[in-house]
This record gives C-alpha cells, structure tokens and sequence, in this order.
C-alpha cells in the first residue's frame, strides 16, 4: 500500500505541478485535495474534497495523511482586504498544521516567501513570517518552510504586477550570481523548491 498525500492549492500553478509529480510518483496510491474548486484532474489516485479553506476544522476528520503538501497563497491585488489576506496567507496554513499535528501527520511541506519576517513593517513579508512563525509551533515532526524567490512559468490567472516582474526577472537573471543567486526567478517545475524537497523527500 503506497503512502497517502494531502495537497491543497492544488489548482494554483506550482500545487498543480506538484500534483502532476504525485499521480505518476508510484510511492503514493491516494492524493486528498482540499480546495474550493474541484481541479478538473482525472486519476484513480485524487479524491477531491470541495470545501470552505477559511473553514478547515470542519473537515479534519477526513483530513489524514502521511504527508502535508500547503501550496495556499494569494496577492495584494488579487485580495485587497488585508483581513481575508491574512486569513488566507497566515489562517489556512497555520490551521492545516494544527490539524495535521492533532492528527498525527508526520511530514508538512508549506510554501512561504522570501523576505518573510515576523517583525518586517511590510504587511506581505510580516504575514509570512507570523505564518512560518506559527506552523513550527506545532513542532511537526517533519516540518519544511519553503522561501523560493519570484516562480516563473504562466497561471491560469493575469496578475500585472507579476508579469513585469518576470519580464525584468529574465532580463537581470543572469546577472545575480553568488550571494545574489538565491534571487534568480525559478521555474515551477524544474527548480522550484517545493518540487526539490518533494523529490528529496520521496527517496
């Protein structure tokens, strides 16, 4: 019997790469997705859980895995209310790591951001922090904060900001060598860290 995955964020860009991963990876013979919409994905191995992630609680007795996959996150210009962006980028992640904690989930993998600090004046970065800050609160046994810089690779949604950014990303990429590497834009699939510790970890 192969190991069982909880993903949420699974149809956002990286988390849908990270599914891809999970459904051809032999190692796992169930993939539990919590999300708001379903992610139109067919495999013998995902069961979907369509659900209210501000509401998490409700459904953590279904919530039962080996592993935790946490790839949620918004944007400033996608959710202009900062109190449902922090309960979005601070609430949903550090509620999935109570849960999997009550519920005796050995391994959580969360995305965060670079620059995240509990104590930053920068609304973005301090919530990050507070977020990374309070997940390892719970002392998981296994417990991964991730930090990649800028992802590249193209959403299924248009955020302006981001694709500027990008485009002076590609410009100044190789140029950030040493000290500075660990600015470079990365690519979802190839180089991204949540992809690297999956593919470690797996082993």
């Amino acid at each position: 019997m192969g190991k069982t995955a909880i993903v949420l964020g699974a149809t956002g860009l990286t988390g849908n790469l990270l599914l891809e991963q999970l459904i051809v990876d032999k190692n796992y013979s169930k993939i539990k997705l919590f999300s708001r919409n379903s992610v139109n994905v067919t495999s013998d191995k995902i069961q979907e859980f369509i659900i209210d992630l501000l509401a998490l609680e409700d459904s953590a007795k279904d919530f039962v895995a080996g592993e935790v996959f946490c790839c949620i996150g918004t944007t400033a210009s996608k959710t202009k209310d900062k109190k449902l962006y922090k309960a979005i980028d601070y609430g949903i992640p550090v509620t999935v790591a109570k849960i999997a904690k009550e519920n005796d989930i050995a391994t959580i993998i969360v995305m965060s951001s670079m620059g995240a600090d509990a104590n930053s004046a920068v609304f973005y970065n301090r919530t990050k922090g507070e977020m990374e800050r309070d997940v390892l609160k719970q002392r998981i046994n296994n417990t991964y904060i991730l930090r990649p810089s800028l992802i590249g690779g193209d959403r299924n949604e248009f955020r302006l900001g981001e694709k500027i950014g990008k485009g002076i990303m590609r410009i100044f990429n190789p140029l950030l060598l040493g000290s500075l590497e660990k600015y470079k834009m990365i690519h979802p699939k190839k180089n991204s860290y949540l992809y690297a510790i999956f593919s470690q970890h797996k082993t």
